[in-house]
């Protein structure tokens, strides 16, 4: 078979990962990316490659540069190198997408895409009281910047309390629990037993944060060192964000690759890659237990790349939170007794703030290449499963080059959608609810509702009890009262 001599090869990945707690002798984020991005390159066996790069994309993390991929090209002298930034509430796998894409088409022959951050540093260092500094840069444009189209979450929402990821992602776990008929105390086990899981394939993962195996009793169970976020989430449950990591990823189009010399036995193909950018806030969603993005985007993914689910080897689904991994689970038809990532999850692989996708990539050609002729899927989110993203990998030779699809508008066609308003007073029924902690007890519960007229809105209370009965009874499909202010109580009003 001949390949065409655009198509994009993955030739070279590249992972830091430090853990130093004197903040002063810690590297910063772009330093993190340059020995990532130094690693990728002699992992393609190849000097000259960073320096000769065509483009450096970028995903934002916590840093404050305006263009950290000028910051990389100037480090290694390529000059001509364009470069990409993308703002948070952009999926990782558009800048893989777009590498590939420019090498297929013949715009580019090599593309960088690199992210990492210092999170842990920063964290060390507000321990010990002392200043740290990153090479300043705030006058530099990134010859492209990517933004969402709107805003990741509603004033209607957040008026309420709702601000961190855990409590919407807790939304959608309330939701898949009830459609599936599980006791809050079933649901509770069957979360704790798959998180479990992911911290045993972080224990054979060489780049792994946490690489030692937790207990499901562990994770499931609020402690002084895992406490309750926001039901029924502990801490354990949540991506580790605080982590100095770094990911790099090497891309060539085969003329170039052979031209280089890069063994072919180097090489990793991507497939496919496809995108759904439909941006509905979570309250919204007519059906939260369901996501019509990942079984359009993924199936395309998959017709794509001529491959099956039950033909894919390696998984690794985005793994923010349980209910993320859910979700692609069910509607990608994945049992969750099977393997489910490569690198253990963001709580325990790791997950600086807007590049776990850049790791995940990074591990996953690792493991095809120690599986030769086998195919990975690797998952992407953005926002509240706001976006979702698929590329599928394998070092065979595809038929065709690499193959793009981007379903929005099919995914906004097929995604049934609810009005949010300001809650009117009177009666409603819960559709999803989380409940807020204040230390170890239950303090606030927030409620999706819908109304007598089709609408939706968000409702709280304050009363500590009623949070407190919402952890052990269900609540979803009972009828509340909203009274000033949104105020949730039980029973309607007369």
């Amino acid at each position: 078979m001949s390949l065409d001599s655009r198509t994009p090869v993955l030739v070279g990945v590249g992972v830091a990962d430090r853990r130093c707690d004197d903040p002063s002798e810690a590297l910063e984020p772009s330093e993190l990316m340059i020995v990532a991005l130094e690693a990728a390159e002699a992992d393609a066996g190849m000097r000259g490659l960073l320096a000769a790069a065509d483009s450096i994309r970028v995903p934002r993390g916590f840093w404050s540069y305006s263009d950290p991929g000028r910051l990389i090209a100037d480090r290694f002298g390529a000059s001509g190198a364009r470069t990409v930034l993308a703002e948070i509430g952009v999926l990782q796998q558009t800048l893989l997408n777009g590498a590939c894409c420019a090498i297929a088409s013949g715009e580019e022959e090599i593309a960088i895409v690199t992210g990492g951050d210092a999170k842990y540093r920063s964290l060390r260092a507000a321990i010990a009281g002392t200043p740290q500094s990153d090479t300043p840069q705030t006058d530099v444009k990134p010859d492209e910047v990517l933004q969402p189209s709107a805003s990741l979450w509603s004033t209607v929402e957040s008026d309420h309390g709702l601000l961190m990821p855990a409590q919407y992602f807790t939304l959608i776990e309330s939701a898949m629990r009830f459609d599936e008929g599980l006791s809050i105390e079933a649901h509770r086990d069957r979360i704790a037993r798959l998180w479990a899981g992911m911290s045993e394939v972080a224990a054979g993962n060489p780049h792994a944060r946490h690489r030692e195996p937790v207990a499901a009793e562990a994770i499931r169970n609020p402690s002084e060192r895992n406490p309750m976020i926001a039901f029924p989430y502990t801490k354990m449950h949540n991506s580790d964000w605080n982590v100095d990591q770094a990911a790099a990823l090497i891309f060539c189009s085969v003329a170039k690759a052979r031209a280089l010399g890069i063994p072919e036995a180097r090489w990793v193909y991507p497939l496919s890659g496809t995108e759904a950018n439909q941006m509905t806030n979570v309250s919204e969603r007519a059906r939260m237990h369901r996501c019509p993005g990942i079984e359009i985007a993924g199936g395309r993914a998959l017709e794509l790349a001529g491959r099956t689910i039950d033909h894919v080897e390696h998984l690794d689904l985005y793994s923010c939170f349980p209910a993320a991994v859910q979700l692609f689970a069910r509607e990608l038809g994945i049992g969750l007794d099977r393997r489910l990532t490569v690198t253990g999850g963001m709580r325990f692989a790791g997950g600086p703030l807007n590049n776990y996708v850049v790791q995940s990539v990074a591990r996953m050609a690792e493991v095809l290449r120690d599986d030769p002729g086998s195919t990975g899927l690797v998952t992407a989110v953005s926002g509240f499963m706001t976006k979702q993203g698929f590329g599928l990998w394998s070092t065979d030779a595809p038929a065709r080059s690499f193959q793009f699809a981007d379903v929005t508008d099919e995914v906004a066609r097929a995604t049934e959608m609810r009005k949010l308003v300001v809650a009117p007073e009177g009666p409603a029924r819960i559709a999803a609810y989380t409940v807020l902690y204040l230390g170890p007890n239950p303090a606030k519960a927030v409620a999706v509702c819908d109304l007598p007229n089709g609408d939706r809105t968000v409702a709280s209370s304050d009363d500590h009890e009623l949070a407190r009965a919402m952890t052990v009874e269900e609540f979803i499909g009972r009828e509340v009262a909203i009274g000033p202010d949104s105020e949730m109580s039980l029973g309607a009003r007369t």
